[in-house]
């Protein structure tokens, strides 16, 4: 497809109502059509029972249909009765985000620009590698947290996605992919570490989460699906209680006043009550680690007193989980992109850093970068966002007035 941006042809309200396409959505006093996307299992197993009159077995067939066959038609839904196929026709709606454009590396991964409503889009990001697939999620138009060296927060924030918009992601990149649940997997881990903070939108990514892990959904492990955040504590509380997905944290520095800069939700949730809160995580799911992800910065993170700190902020977490290697760290090399102060550290750098981690026997291993010459690295996400916070203004007008936007 052309990577020209078309003009959005349909419309999803951020609670999720989907809005019929074409001449009928167009017609005074058409009532919305319901999204079945924006269900998982029971809310489906109840739509069916209470409002359409019928057998939940029937949602079972409906999210079969969807989410292994990839069929959003109800006429194509063979083993549906007619009368059953009417009723859903006047009061729902299959509608997945529309593909404006997708892009594929030189390493293979994909990248999806996906149209959310008439102004915003999100992308979503497919990485291949040996004996799996990871699909990067993305859970809100823009993020709110303005971490200081992530393109996506650059952009400001619009909204939530729902439930339907978040799923509609995994179906999307599903179907281009040929995945097959059960049988024919290229799709085998979702994360949720794409445009936004997912524990900020958290009921509709915990129920589309749901769906990734239903055998009527996607079928994926438990420990396959990785919701990430930046640390909103009492969320991550809740996560533990309501979810069973495994949990990474965006790290970063392993000191406050460092973290606070690169990362302002510090101010309200400090390391300690962040290590607090994870150390309850981990204790809630018994022999499940945690991710902690560490993106390296040339001259701001990357030195020998940061990656001693480092360890010992982990050590205590083990400690405290009481089991070896609880604490697992990702070290992410930066990705640049257009207007940011940060930097890349060099190679002997990185391996240094690493070896410092290695040698104190931490798991560290570094993430391959990935996508990078499409834009699509971590940290590099970009969409399109009308912004509701200014922030993306204030940014140009700042790089203007510096000289103009420094590539990266």
């Amino acid at each position: 497809m052309s990577d020209t941006q078309a003009p959005f042809l349909t419309i999803i309200p951020a609670d999720g109502d989907a809005v019929a396409s074409g001449a009928a959505s167009a017609q005074a006093g058409a009532v919305p059509l319901t999204n079945i996307f924006d269900f998982d299992r029971a809310r489906l197993e109840r739509f069916f029972e209470e409002e359409l009159g019928e057998k939940k077995f029937r949602a079972h067939q409906v999210m079969k249909w969807i989410h292994h066959r990839y069929v959003t038609d109800f006429a194509e839904m063979t083993d549906l009765g007619k009368a059953l196929r009417s009723k859903l026709e006047a009061r729902a709606v299959v509608h997945a985000p529309q593909v404006i454009f997708e892009k594929k590396s030189n390493d293979d991964t994909q990248k999806w620009l996906l149209g959310m409503d008439a102004k915003n889009a999100i992308e979503t990001v497919y990485i291949p590698d040996k004996g799996r697939g990871t699909l990067c999620v993305s859970s809100q138009v823009g993020c709110a947290l303005n971490c200081s060296f992530c393109s996506t927060g650059a952009q400001g924030f619009n909204r939530n996605l729902s439930t339907a918009e978040i799923i509609g992601q995994v179906w999307v990149a599903a179907r281009a992919l040929g995945n097959v649940p059960h049988q024919q997997r290229r799709l085998t881990n979702v994360v949720m570490m794409g445009m936004g903070e997912p524990l900020a939108n958290f009921d509709n990514v915990v129920r589309a989460m749901s769906i990734m892990r239903d055998d009527l959904g996607y079928g994926l492990a438990n420990k396959r699906v990785t919701l990430s955040t930046a640390g909103m504590v009492p969320q991550i509380d809740r996560l533990a209680q309501e979810s069973d997905v495994s949990l990474a944290v965006s790290l970063h520095a392993p000191f406050d006043e460092l973290r606070t800069q690169l990362m302002p939700i510090n101010k309200k949730y400090p390391l300690a009550e962040l290590m607090d809160a994870c150390v309850r995580y981990a204790l809630r799911k018994k022999g499940e680690s945690v991710t902690f992800e560490y993106t390296l910065m040339k001259g701001v993170n990357d030195q020998p007193e940061h990656a001693r700190a480092l360890v010992a902020l982990m050590k205590d977490f083990d400690r405290r989980v009481q089991m070896k290697d609880a604490a697992k760290i990702n070290l992410i090399p930066f990705n640049p992109f257009p207007g940011t102060q940060f930097r890349r550290p060099d190679d002997v750098t990185i391996r240094s850093f690493q070896k410092l981690l290695n040698n104190a026997g931490m798991i560290a291993p570094v993430r391959r970068t990935r996508g990078d010459d499409i834009d699509a690295a971590c940290g590099q996400l970009k969409g399109q966002v009308a912004d509701r916070t200014r922030r993306s203004a204030t940014i140009r007008k700042r790089q203007e007035s510096q000289g103009g936007v420094r590539a990266g």
